[in-house]
């Protein structure tokens, strides 16, 4: 009996378990939850599921560090898919207790809000002016918070959620989209060592790690030359420390081209010539986000 596909990805009702469904709609792919992005990785890398799914870019908050940093240093997972998804939030909680008498919530019956940090710091704005005087607490996961809220009702608490999991917990929504910028995107990749194929793909990327040599003046010049004067467009570029020798970094890069193509490999071949490591993470298709 042939194994059936699944794929590792944060707990049920998240942004990520939002942005996993519209992904794979089109495929037959079981999702297992896991609690901490450590565990996403290792199911994977350890062969008990064939993908992940990672949150790895926000529109507001940039690139996440710790999950960039388990992408390079601690597990070795191509990248297979990338796309961007919308990270909408929501006020969350027992309507009954913390509504008042024109049926709307009353700021004033918030004691505590809870959220996941990245979830909370996208939010920021909307709590100071609306609920100034509640205290904030952060856990591990925007479900988790929400499920807390489910679980102490009285307690005049709320949650910062997405309107999945206030449905999967039977909570109701207080305010819609109290993210503070209308354009939050998420950044996801699908990482395992097996292709996926996507159709409906806008264009294909590339990442790779370049990382120069310690003697060589100039070096990141010459790198980017050997992108420029072949007109490689370069849509991300970033340093990031090797973790072996304080000053010395790596430099990521995504890259608007294919593997596939003729003028990529040789931009990499010219880089190495100069001394640099290059490391290709993946080279991948982008899929479009549709309404």
């Amino acid at each position: 009996m042939t194994k059936r596909k699944s794929v590792a990805l944060l707990p049920q009702s998240t942004v990520s378990d939002e942005a996993t469904r519209y992904l794979l709609q089109n495929h037959d792919i079981d999702l297992v939850y896991c609690t901490m992005i450590s565990d996403v990785f290792l199911s994977t890398a350890n062969g008990h599921t064939n993908w992940s799914v990672i949150p790895i870019e926000n529109t507001i908050d940039g690139s996440v560090s710790l999950h960039m940093d388990w992408l390079v240093h601690e597990v070795d997972l191509p990248i297979q898919a990338e796309w961007v998804f919308p990270s909408i939030q929501n006020l969350i909680g027992h309507a009954s207790e913390l509504n008042g008498e024109d049926g709307t919530w009353d700021p004033g019956k918030i004691k505590k809000i809870m959220s996941h940090p990245v979830a909370m710091a996208q939010c920021l704005q909307f709590i100071r002016s609306h609920i100034p005087n509640a205290e904030l607490e952060t856990l591990s996961s925007t479900t988790e918070s929400v499920r807390t809220v489910q679980a102490n009702p009285g307690k005049g608490w709320a949650a910062i959620g997405t309107k999945l999991a206030a449905s999967d917990l039977g909570l109701d929504l207080l305010e819609e989209k109290v993210t503070d910028h209308d354009n939050n995107f998420t950044r996801f990749l699908l990482v395992g060592q097996e292709s996926l194929e996507f159709p409906n793909a806008s264009h294909h990327k590339t990442s790779i790690l370049i990382t120069p040599p310690d003697d060589y003046p100039g070096a990141l010049h010459q790198v980017l030359s050997a992108f420029s004067w072949r007109r490689i467009n370069l849509s991300r570029i970033e340093s990031r420390p090797t973790k072996k020798k304080l000053g010395n970094y790596y430099f990521y890069l995504d890259i608007e081209l294919s593997m596939d193509t003729v003028l990529l490999p040789l931009a990499l071949a010219e880089i190495e010539a100069i001394g640099c490591q290059v490391r290709i993470l993946g080279s991948y298709p982008s899929i479009p986000f549709v309404l």
